[in-house]
Order: structure tokens, then C-alpha cells, then sequence
């Protein structure tokens, strides 16, 4: 077994969690240690009961990370690169594993090899990097004039990226997220991926994918997981629309998914509204959480998620800064508000980790309307029943053949019977 079938992630956007300023540093300006206040944190994530840190972008870029313009720098907002080794030296010292997030699809318009096709057009040593656009300039990402694409036909654009990751899995990262992967063709992360693996064979390799074939970016590409948007979209959908059937439907496509990989699962990230924004109903973030933590793949807690934080994304400039705030210097200092959702989330991920087989469970729903929604989760001989009710009434169902006894949720368990009360919710495992 990988030991990413025993990641638990704790997502954290730094530029926003440690306050940076929203633009690089003027040229000369000191690097400001921000990310040393990372260290102070690997407790609380511990606490948790996740055992991994997944960092966003932490490299020299012009905005907000996302516009890289030094793959081998640390942005001097955060810091150096003895502070970013520090904060890996750290993490490993508590058995924390830390992922780096790779932009490679695309660069800010300050990269150097741009810079000098922007000066010198094609007699630049790397005009081959770029494709023109018609009508004029270069391709961009999704239309961002900021982003500059890169031209993946390049063999030298492979090297690069390759150098890149190795350079960083050298100084101890344990794997990447490669940002906007279903932009990047897959032969591209095939010829990438061979050769970090043929170094790394242990390092993890997931890459965002929002649309398109989620299964051939692995069997094709090589990598190790995707981002599970599907299943993310409706969790937070069906609930709002009391429509438990759209659930069922995803988590089949999610089935079909765990036999290639176990897809990186969340309910939240640095992209999009916060759950407890995005939930009409604040009853069913129980709801949510006891899906993540009880269907198959790799789970992910977006940092502030746990403690019920909320956050709305717009579509303007700085739409993201309200799901990228700024955290304190210390755990100690977080509102009280959100500690019982805390503690939820601290026993939910406990029960996983009792169960370290979910990371390859299939889920079988045994009953369902558009309020109620019954399955069970197996692995083998193993398996776990989760009930769940978003109805504003009691609700009772049956589980599949049993018996069970009840492991947590305020629902009671009788025999193969299960009692719900309003926006309920109960997991049982097996009597044996």
C-alpha cells in the first residue's frame, strides 16, 4: 500500500493564510519569513487527525501565486528557500508530509524565458515555449492575459517542468499537485511523469481536473489521482435541492473512478465559496463532512473548513480574498465559534482512520428518496452504513443485512433498523 492510502490533507493557500501582500515585493526588498508561521500550525493539523500539508503556490510569482515567474525561488512574501526547508524539516519531524502546488500549464508575464520572447519574438532562445495567438500576442489560459501558456510540444518545456520537481522532491516535498492539469495534454504528464518516478518512485502525483476524463489523466498521464470535482459538486447540489437521488448518481461515477485510482476528495479548496457559505442549510455541513470522510479516495480539509469559516468567491478582481483570508500566528487565538464543528470533523477523520480501508471502499446505496439517503461503504470483508436525512422531519430506514451497531451521529441503530431525527444523520459498523 502507498502511503498516500494514509493521507489525510490539511489544505493551506499561504500567500493568503499568512497576510502576504497582494503584489510581489518591489525588486531588493527583504524577504519577509512569513512561512515560518506555518510551524506553528503543524500541531493544530495534527490535532485534527490529518498527516499531511498541502501547501499552494509558495514560488516567486507576480500576484497571487498563480502567475509564477521562478519555479526555484521562494516568493520573498513567504520568505527563502531555508525557510520553506525549515517548514518541511519540521512537518517530517511529526510525520507530516508536505505537497507542493506545480504550475505548469501556464506563467506569469515576468517569467524570463516570456520576458525574452516578449523582446525578442521568435529570434528568442525560447520562442518555442510559447504558441502565438492569432491576431497577435501569445496564448493565454482560459483568456487571463496574465497567464501565459506554455507549449507543451516542446521537449525542452518537459525538461523543465521535470527539473523543477525533482529539484523540489530532492529537498524533501513528498509529492505535487499539478495545477490546471486538464489544461495540459496527458502524453505531456506521461513523458513528465515516467521520468520523476524513474527518480521518485515513492512521490505522490495529483493534478487538478475540473472537467473531462478523470480516469485517462492517470492511465494516460501517469499521474496518481485527480481532483474529484464531480462528487465535490454533488455533495453541496443535492443537499441544497433536498435531492439525495443526484448523490446516489455521483457516487456510482465515483465507484467507477476507485477501480483506476482513489481520487483526492474535498468539500472545499482555495477556488471555491466556502461549504458553510455555500450549504443553504447549516445543518448539513454534518452532512458533508460524514460523506467525505466515509466514501473512497483521499480526503482534503480545506484550512479554515474545520471551523465552519465562510467565505463567498466572486467573479472580479480579488473575488477569492474572502476564501483566502488570513489566519492568526496562533491556533490559540482562533474564535471559539467554530470549535464544535472542529471537534466533529476531529472524531469524523478519527473513524476513518480506524478504517484505513475507506481510501478503496465502494459505496452500495440501500435506500433512498430525496430526503434519505442509506449506504454502505465496503471494502472486502469490511464495511461501514452510513444513513443520512435532510428532511426537516424524523425519518427511519432500514440497512442493508446486518446486524450493526451504531458508531457515531445523533441517529439510533436497531438491528438493521436505523432512526433519524431532522437533518439527522448516523454510521454504523457491523456486529460481529
Amino acid at each position: 500500500m502507498h502511503w498516500s492510502d494514509h493521507a489525510i490533507w490539511w489544505h493551506v493557500y499561504p500567500l493568503g493564510f499568512t497576510g502576504a501582500e497582494r503584489r510581489a515585493l518591489p525588486p531588493g526588498a527583504p524577504p519577509v519569513p512569513r512561512l515560518s508561521r506555518l510551524e506553528g500550525w503543524l500541531d493544530y493539523l495534527i490535532d485534527l487527525g490529518c498527516n499531511g500539508l498541502a501547501l499552494g503556490p509558495v514560488f516567486a510569482s507576480e500576484t497571487h501565486g498563480y502567475d509564477t515567474v521562478d519555479h526555484f525561488r521562494v516568493d520573498p512574501r513567504l520568505g527563502t528557500e531555508q525557510d520553506l526547508l525549515r517548514l518541511i524539516e519540521r512537518a517530517s519531524e511529526r510525520g507530516v508530509r508536505v505537497l507542493l502546488d506545480g504550475v505548469f500549464n501556464h506563467v506569469g508575464r515576468g517569467f524570463p524565458a516570456f520576458a525574452d520572447v516578449a523582446a525578442h519574438g521568435p529570434r528568442s532562445r525560447y520562442a518555442s515555449w510559447f504558441r502565438p495567438a492569432p491576431g497577435g500576442g501569445y496564448e493565454t489560459f482560459e483568456g487571463h492575459h496574465r497567464l501565459v501558456a506554455l507549449d507543451h510540444d516542446e521537449p525542452e518545456v518537459a525538461d523543465y517542468v521535470t527539473e523543477v520537481m525533482t529539484h523540489w522532491l530532492e529537498r524533501g516535498v513528498s509529492g505535487w499537485r499539478l495545477d490546471a492539469a486538464y489544461a495540459v495534454p496527458p502524453r505531456f504528464w506521461r513523458t513528465v511523469t515516467g521520468r520523476v518516478r524513474a527518480r521518485f518512485p515513492g512521490a505522490w502525483l495529483m493534478g487538478e481536473v475540473i472537467h473531462g476524463d478523470y480516469a485517462a489523466y492517470v492511465t494516460d498521464g501517469g499521474l496518481d489521482s485527480v481532483t474529484q470535482y464531480e462528487l465535490w459538486k454533488a455533495i453541496w447540489s443535492s443537499l441544497n435541492d433536498r435531492n439525495l437521488f443526484e448523490l446516489a448518481w455521483a457516487l456510482k461515477r465515483h465507484n467507477t473512478l476507485l477501480e483506476t485510482f482513489a481520487p483526492y476528495t474535498f468539500v472545499g479548496n482555495h477556488d471555491v465559496t466556502r461549504i458553510a457559505s455555500r450549504l443553504d442549510d447549516p445543518r448539513h455541513l454534518e452532512h458533508a463532512l460524514v460523506i467525505l470522510c466515509t466514501v473512497g479516495g483521499i480526503p482534503a480539509i480545506y484550512s479554515g473548513d474545520e471551523q465552519a469559516f465562510r467565505g463567498i468567491k466572486e467573479e472580479r478582481e480579488g473575488g477569492d480574498d474572502a476564501i483566502r483570508p488570513a489566519f492568526p500566528d496562533d491556533p490559540a487565538e482562533l474564535s471559539g465559534q467554530g470549535r464544535p464543528h472542529y471537534r466533529l470533523h476531529q472524531d469524523l477523520i478519527g473513524f476513518r482512520r480506524r478504517h484505513p480501508w475507506l481510501v478503496r471502499a465502494r459505496t452500495t446505496v440501500t435506500a433512498l428518496t430525496n430526503t434519505v439517503l442509506v449506504y454502505m461503504a465496503a471494502e472486502g470483508d469490511e464495511g461501514v452504513a452510513v444513513a443520512l436525512n435532510a428532511a426537516d422531519d424524523p425519518a427511519e430506514a432500514d440497512l442493508s443485512a446486518g446486524p450493526w451497531r451504531h458508531a457515531a451521529g445523533p441517529g439510533r441503530i436497531e438491528g438493521n433498523r436505523v432512526s433519524l431525527p431532522a437533518a439527522g444523520w448516523a454510521i454504523a459498523t457491523r456486529d460481529r
